[in-house]
């Protein structure tokens, strides 16, 4: 299935769903997400006072998770996602950017993290090299989004674009987030996918029956 990713159109919908999109989070996952990023981060070991790039950062969940651990800068194409960022971290970073042009010299992070958004990239390629490019020699890359098309994959498909119709009457967006879910690919493939980048394969964890799922890759 092919799927519109362009920038522009990306960018768009998620300035639009903004206003709702934790509240839809919270009522979709009935609140797992924040425990699926928690024990993402946790996982990823992150040493003091390191450097931290948060690519699609959106309202800026994972830079709370990580909180003092870490100098965090929080990238994201939507402007109005940026502000929401800002509200929920007011002592972070945040900028404005294109996760396949990141405006930072080769080799500037020690980790750099993308929850739920790498999905939506119209160039992932792209931006797994980018990634692989300002990350530092033995840095780590985290990556959480939806897993395995199974069962529980497919009960999204059916539910969520209903619920966000009858709450936010906005059914096409939430539409179109099952369909880039169904369209990306599976953890296995994805892990793949990385190593042609250059990353090397270190841990995964899957929840809620692999339905859910992060990776954590290292560059050498």
């Amino acid at each position: 299935m092919n799927i519109d990713k362009n920038p522009q159109k990306i960018r768009k919908m998620f300035d639009k769903i903004s206003p709702y999109y934790d509240r839809m989070n919270n009522i979709m996952s009935f609140g797992i997400h924040n425990f699926v990023k928690k024990k993402s981060i946790e996982a990823l070991r992150i040493k003091p006072n390191s450097m931290l790039l948060d690519i699609c950062c959106g309202t800026g969940d994972f830079t709370k998770i990580i909180g003092k651990t870490a100098k965090v800068i929080g990238l994201d194409c939507s402007p109005e996602m940026i502000k929401l960022a800002k509200l929920k971290n007011p002592n972070k970073a945040f900028m404005l950017g294109d996760c396949t042009y990141l405006p930072f010299k080769d080799e500037e992070f020690d980790y750099v993290t993308a929850g739920f958004g790498l999905r939506n990239i119209e160039d992932r390629d792209k931006a797994i090299k980018e990634i692989f490019r300002v990350l530092k020699h033995d840095g780590k890359f985290l990556h959480l989004d939806f897993g395995k098309h199974n069962f529980g994959s497919k009960l999204f498909d059916l539910f969520i674009p209903k619920l966000a119709k009858i709450l936010e009457k906005d059914e096409e967006n939430y539409s179109y987030l099952i369909n880039s879910k169904n369209n990306f690919p599976e953890p296995d493939a994805l892990i793949e996918e990385f190593g042609e980048c250059g990353f090397e394969y270190i841990t995964r964890k899957d929840f809620i029956f692999g339905t859910i799922s992060s990776q954590i890759m290292i560059k050498n």
